[in-house]
């Protein structure tokens, strides 16, 4: 009578082949990758959805369920959100699921380059990644604060030596339980032939701090330089996880994110050159100058579009 024992080598092969099923799913930054029927994912930094908020009169992280509406009307996957506190995290759990959005990634700020508060910021950051990691959360972006905001003020050698530890320290952390730190910059750090955004890069470890590309900051910091753009994307994109999209016309942000000032499609075809398929998060904002004929969801809705089209060989 023939055995109905399974036969270990074909049971071995089964488990291999299902394993590595499962780790296809994955990308190398352990962000869920899409199913083949999905739209590119893309979400949206909730810094958008405050100022568009804004000019129509209105609170965005008062109106949260609101907004989370307008992002999920506007054909969004997902928001980026920032984080304070805790109670900013619970307050979102359960509009993700009632208005359908991921949260693959959140923002929070830090102050890294004084010993002294460095390691009380860095505490926060890993308490508010420990919490976002259960709503779905992989990537933690980070914009080391200034100085002081809006001021002119550049740091010293010595504080950007403190800083640069403290992105080491703090990813290090956060790789301990399966989160990615995402280092972003605005335009302060571009100053003084960007000393402060190459030492963030030079002196880190790659496996510690990845980058977040904020291509309109890095564009406007180096005087509305796509050559300087595009340069950094030569020196630092194989460390790029998230990108954050931003357009402008004639060097003034224009209403959605579309053809404009920044050669997007040639952005993509570097990506894609140096294989990478990194978090999408518009970013999308108003300032002086800004056309105002769209409201939130249908500015949203153009720019989800264009960014899907744009983006879609990252698929």
């Amino acid at each position: 009578m023939m055995s109905t024992t399974p036969h270990p080598r074909r049971e071995f092969l089964k488990r291999c082949v299902k394993t590595a099923a499962v780790l296809a799913a994955f990308p190398a930054h352990g962000s869920p990758r899409k199913k083949k029927d999905d739209a590119l994912h893309i979400a949206c930094n909730q810094y958008s959805g405050h100022v568009f908020y804004q000019r129509e009169g209105k609170n965005f992280k008062n109106s949260l369920d609101a907004g989370l509406r307008d992002y999920a009307a506007s054909g969004l996957n997902g928001i980026e959100p920032s984080f304070d506190s805790v109670e900013d995290i619970e307050r979102l759990r359960p509009l993700l699921d009632k208005h359908g959005l991921e949260m693959r990634s959140f923002y929070a700020n830090s102050e890294l380059h004084e010993a002294a508060q460095a390691g009380q910021s860095m505490a926060k950051v890993v308490a508010l990644a420990a919490q976002a990691k259960r709503l779905g959360a992989s990537l933690v972006v980070t914009n080391p604060s200034p100085i002081a905001w809006g001021g002119t003020q550049n740091k010293t050698d010595a504080q950007l030596v403190v800083q640069r530890n403290a992105l080491n320290e703090l990813g290090a952390k956060l790789k301990t339980f399966g989160m990615t730190l995402s280092y972003h910059n605005h335009d302060m750090e571009m100053r003084e032939a960007a000393r402060e955004f190459h030492h963030m890069m030079v002196g880190t470890n790659p496996k510690l701090v990845t980058l977040c590309l904020d291509s309109h900051w890095i564009y406007r910091g180096a005087g509305n330089s796509s050559v300087a753009l595009f340069d950094i994307v030569k020196l630092y994109g194989n460390r790029i996880t998230e990108l954050h999209i931003r357009q402008s016309n004639n060097h003034i942000w224009s209403e959605t994110f579309g053809p404009g000032d920044i050669d997007y499609e040639r952005l993509t075809q570097a990506l894609v050159r140096l294989d990478l398929r990194p978090h999408l998060v518009l970013e999308q904002a108003v300032e002086n100058g800004t056309p105002n004929t769209l409201n939130t969801v249908q500015a949203l809705a153009q720019s989800t579009a264009y960014a899907r089209r744009v983006f879609k060989t990252l698929s």
